[in-house]
């Protein structure tokens, strides 16, 4: 029994929570009924909080802005990055920007003017990143080493440069470096008008891009060597990608910094993934994402000023990416444990009556040669105990048990006394079945000359995923075998035409009838050649 001591002990325990709880409720319903001073008054947080949400604020707009239309320009050019497979190319451009924000500084504090405008800051970044870029190219096209090597050492040679260059803007004596490290970070809470302004014209360069060459790039980005082969100039084309990726990551260096812009090329786009296969709704779900991301981590930096910026935008898209990687419905964790386990289901059934086929089809006397062999009627009165169908199979009585249940649900099968029988339907398609699987079966023995004794075992491995049109293909085997298709007599008269009505030149009945036992399509020989 629970002491009355220990309930009062709980109970003042709990107390802070309700208090806490209560002061939220009470913090919605003052904003509800009262105006934001007195709001304020009742629970400053959530003032603050509707506040930044309705921007209110002329710098909150701002910043929401120029991080919004970011978030959709790098979505959309990160999808070409992506299946490019050049998604570290943004990562690599963006450190090799490093060097040109210092030198940037260093030439304009020399010759007089503001070395901290971010014109001119990013104008030197820009350069040297198109430098990087070219450096990778070089690498990759006139040494043995990969992309990833070239991106390897572009990315560590300049940001290692660009570090030095810091360094020695330190001892200057005409000016400080003071502010310069927010472009490794970014500094989203400093943007002006005019930067997102400028964010805002990329962007919308960026995206216009994007969507007039979306059928070329994405030929690029599928097959480079047929959209050569088509006159396609890949070589501008790919440039002309490089290009858009250097204009999103030098205008992204402010938002989001250098270490985190390729977040915003990368995660959007890959979490776009999960969800589609077609491209164009790709780019949609991709740039919806980086605008949610970016608005969503904008706002969060405002409501809680110690948090950056860069930092909570690509943690938002971080957590979108996880939902997307879970919950997915093209390529989810969950979708395609969903698909496996539906898989295994179906190979379990066909499994169970192809199992059961085989049984009864041992059970039958074989007919004489010449004759027609048993009815299929008299298979389904036959029954089949369990204890040989997991003889057949190497299956747990458990799996057996629940491949049954599945197949009396369907009314495929039916249960009695430890035994099963087949359905009507059950027939049909356990005849199907192993129709199929010997077609395989000859296949591997005719062109992959499989062993016979091995045979069975390659067919159960790959026939449950073959395509109907392999199947016709299979089908055209058993004309070497001479299969004999038989055909009920029909039910009533046939209609006979007269002389009069036949061409001269049409055959006959009897000439135009097909023998299915040799080779399909050919005619029976006429009259004149018996």
């Amino acid at each position: 029994m629970i002491a009355l001591s220990d309930l009062m002990t709980v109970a003042v325990m709990l107390t802070p929570v309700f208090v806490d709880i209560a002061g939220v409720v009470g913090g919605w319903v003052g904003l509800a009924e009262f105006s934001p001073q007195q709001a304020a008054s009742v629970n400053p947080f959530w003032s603050d909080l509707v506040r930044v949400v309705t921007m209110r604020d002329y710098n909150t707009r701002v910043v929401i802005f120029g991080v919004a239309t970011l978030g959709g320009a790098a979505g959309l050019v990160g999808s070409f990055t992506l299946l490019r497979k050049r998604a570290l190319m943004g990562d690599a451009l963006a450190h090799a920007s490093t060097p040109g924000i210092a030198l940037a500084f260093m030439i304009a504090t020399v010759m007089g003017g503001d070395g901290k405008s971010i014109p001119v800051l990013l104008a030197g970044a820009t350069v040297t990143g198109l430098v990087g870029v070219a450096g990778i190219l070089l690498i990759r096209n006139q040494t043995r080493l990969k992309e990833d090597a070239a991106l390897g050492i572009v990315l560590s040679v300049f940001f290692g440069l660009g570090m030095a260059l810091f360094g020695v803007i330190q001892q200057m004596q005409t000016g400080h470096a003071a502010g310069l490290e927010g472009f490794i970070f970014g500094m989203t809470a400093s943007m002006q008008a005019a930067d997102a302004r400028l964010i805002a014209i990329v962007s919308v360069v960026v995206i216009s891009g994007c969507l007039l060459l979306f059928k070329e790039l994405q030929l690029l980005c599928f097959d480079e060597g047929f959209a050569g082969a088509q006159g396609y100039p890949v070589v501008f084309l790919d440039i002309l990608l490089m290009a858009m990726i250097v204009l999103v990551t030098i205008v992204g260096l402010q938002a989001v910094g250098l270490i985190l812009i390729i977040a915003l090329l990368v995660i959007p786009a890959a979490a776009a993934r999960f969800w589609t296969e077609a491209m164009s709704r790709m780019m949609i779900c991709s740039a919806v994402l980086g605008v949610t991301g970016s608005v969503i981590g904008g706002l969060a930096s405002a409501v809680f000023p110690g948090l950056p910026s860069g930092a909570m935008i690509v943690l938002v898209c971080s957590a979108f990416f996880f939902v997307s990687m879970m919950l997915g419905t093209r390529r989810g964790v969950l979708i395609r444990l969903l698909r496996r386990q539906q898989l295994n289901r179906r190979i379990d059934r066909q499994h169970l009556l192809r199992a059961m086929f085989e049984q009864i089809e041992q059970g039958q006397p074989k007919a004489p040669a010449g004759q027609t062999p048993p009815q299929a009627i008299a298979h389904r009165k036959i029954t089949v105990s369990v204890a040989k169908l997991m003889s057949m199979r190497s299956w747990s009585l458990r799996r057996l048990e629940r491949a049954i249940d599945r197949a009396v649900d369907d009314d495929l099968i039916r249960r009695s006394n430890g035994s099963c029988k087949l359905t009507g339907a059950g027939l049909t398609e356990a005849a199907r079945l192993t129709r199929q699987h010997r077609l395989w079966e000859m296949y591997l023995i005719a062109f992959a000359e499989v062993a016979t004794a091995n045979v069975d075992r390659d067919a159960d491995a790959i026939e449950h995923v073959l395509a109907p049109e392999v199947i016709d293909q299979l089908e055209d085997l058993l004309d070497d075998q001479g299969t004999t298709i038989s055909v009920p007599v029909s039910p009533h008269e046939l209609e006979q035409r007269s002389t009069a009505e036949t061409p001269a030149d049409e055959h006959t009945a009897e000439e135009r009838s097909v023998n299915v036992s040799g080779d399909r399509g050919a005619e029976s020989p006429t009259r004149e050649q018996s």
